[in-house]
């Protein structure tokens, strides 16, 4: 059995933030391959299904983003499911948007969902960092991870992005990560340059 979680803020006034990048990947991977509907469990919404020959379960915490080592460390010991079958989609300045890179273990980045799964599940899970670049020089970091994806990149490359990772997860479930890291690639070509705007935005007053 396997685990893929997807970290993200519970909510509608959250759900098409950056920082929702990994509840809207595995929202499209139960759509894609037929996953039960989501239900309750252990402060997490978990969906479960079959990918290949594997039984896998989806689980988006519903604890907020800095929360959410515990409940998938509860439903990952219920389950009896190894670290090394965890994978956890998020979100990650620190690569170009568009870009996918899969690693097994390392530091947290500043990330505070990853943080708090370090802290529950130890580091040695996997994990499929979805890049939706830095922000323009005036807008913070928090700020930044807590907007909107535009239209234009809700429709264009991220859905290219999460339908491609649906596509590819069979070579997930089977630990083909270089596998998957070049095909989802090849299917979802990341951004060629990042689009900043010229000028700082009005605020409101």
């Amino acid at each position: 059995m396997l685990l893929f979680v997807g970290l993200g803020n519970p909510g509608s006034d959250f759900a098409k933030n950056r920082h929702n990048a990994g509840f809207i990947a595995v929202d499209k991977l139960a759509q894609q391959h037929g996953f039960s509907v989501w239900r309750a469990k252990s402060g997490a919404l978990i969906a479960d299904g079959q990918i290949g020959t594997e039984k896998v379960f989806l689980i988006k915490p519903q604890s907020f983003m800095n929360k959410s080592g515990l409940p998938v460390a509860e439903i990952a010991r219920f389950y009896k499911i190894s670290v090394g079958n965890i994978f956890v989609f998020y979100d990650e300045i620190d690569l170009a948007t568009g870009k996918v890179r899969l690693k097994q273990g390392g530091g947290d980045g500043g990330h505070n969902g990853i943080r708090d799964l370090d802290r529950h599940l130890g580091a040695d899970y996997w994990r499929v960092r979805i890049g939706v670049g830095r922000p323009p020089v005036w807008i913070d970091v928090k700020s930044w991870v807590l907007m909107d994806f535009a239209k234009d990149e809700l429709e264009g490359w991220l859905a290219d992005l999460a339908i491609a990772m649906a596509d590819e997860a069979n070579r997930l479930v089977n630990h083909d990560t270089d596998g998957f890291q070049s095909r989802v690639a090849f299917l979802a070509p990341a951004r060629k340059t990042e689009a900043t705007p010229e000028k700082k935005p009005k605020q409101d007053s």
